[in-house]
């Protein structure tokens, strides 16, 4: 069956309204429930599903169901919103390749339109896309520096251009793949002079970067992870915008995860491994005005590395299937 992505990772077709009343969060986060939020009544939970588990990606798919992780970081699940698991993709178990490494995890994953996916498997160190019933289509390796189950990758993202932008969170960098494997662009995240620090928190610091986009006008966004930052950087790998730790009022920077562009250029920020004192996700304009937060550490806590928001028509759409 076709489906079509209703909300992608970009979340191109979010609008960004200031307090818009229909808007949601949606988030889930190591072995707590994958949930939907209202932001503008108190945070109440409007639909939950108890999953198990690590999870680093989650999609809200045209059929209304959730495109997400349970059961361990090798168990891609799709779950409809009467909860109930339409199908499972083990990769650790699928496609293997000779001589398979013990332990297998993913990290980024893309739905297709056509059913399928990509799927980037840390551990195998490579890149695979995959049709509806699971079957291997296409598949490359990664270019890293030495394999590591759990750390390879962060966010993939499969461009336009039929490229995949990824973030290797070991190696400290992002590379642009073409169809075939070629890496066509490299950067390495700057530590601008400081020395690494260990930790999660807001006193870490590196380049451990979790998530790479790439803009309409060609730049690319990196949310840094323990850099605490987000970068945009131009194809000569010029940093043109660069939002600091402590540039926000009032608010810490600590493992910066998501990055979204909205419509009107507004980013959202995920801020994980900030403490509760912190919010879990910020809306920025391109001047670093904070426009909106949101902080909910009673359903989610201090891990919640992957969530979006929905705005407007798509949010009223997905309020009336929730009433049904």
């Amino acid at each position: 069956m076709k489906r079509t992505l209703f909300f992608i990772a970009l979340a191109a077709i979010a609008s960004s309204i200031f307090a818009d009343e229909h808007r949601l969060v949606i988030g889930v986060e190591g072995n707590k429930p994958l949930s939907i939020v209202d932001p503008n009544d108190g945070n109440k939970v409007l639909w939950s599903w108890d999953r198990k588990g690590p999870a680093h990606e989650l999609y809200l798919l045209s059929n209304g169901n959730f495109l997400t992780q349970a059961g361990g970081w090798n168990r891609i699940v799709e779950v409809s919103l009467d909860k109930k698991v339409v199908s499972v993709y083990d990769a650790a178990a699928r496609n293997k390749m000779a001589n398979d490494p013990k332990r297998i995890e993913v990290h980024a994953l893309q739905p297709n339109a056509d059913g399928g996916m990509m799927i980037a498997e840390s551990g195998r160190s490579r890149i695979i896309e995959v049709d509806k019933d699971g079957k291997l289509l296409s598949q490359f390796p990664l270019d890293v520096t030495s394999t590591s189950a759990h750390s390879d990758t962060r966010q993939v993202r499969k461009l336009k251009n039929g490229h995949y932008l990824v973030a290797h969170e070991n190696d400290q960098c992002v590379k642009e793949y073409d169809a075939n494997g070629k890496v066509v662009w490299h950067y390495d995240i700057p530590l601008f002079g400081r020395k690494p620090e260990n930790g999660h928190g807001p006193e870490a610091w590196g380049g451990r970067c979790f998530s790479a986009i790439r803009r309409k006008n060609g730049n690319t966004l990196i949310g840094t992870g323990n850099g605490h930052s987000v970068l945009e950087v131009t194809p000569e790998k010029e940093i043109v915008w660069h939002l600091k730790q402590n540039d926000l009022e009032g608010i810490t920077l600590a493992w910066i995860t998501n990055v979204y562009e909205l419509e009107s250029g507004n980013l959202i920020i995920g801020n994980c491994h900030a403490g509760p004192e912190n919010p879990q996700l910020i809306e920025v304009t391109p001047e670093k005005e904070v426009v909106w937060t949101f902080k909910n550490f009673t359903t989610f806590g201090n891990s919640l590395a992957r969530s979006f928001v929905i705005d407007g028509e798509a949010a009223k759409a997905l309020r009336a299937k929730l009433s049904q």
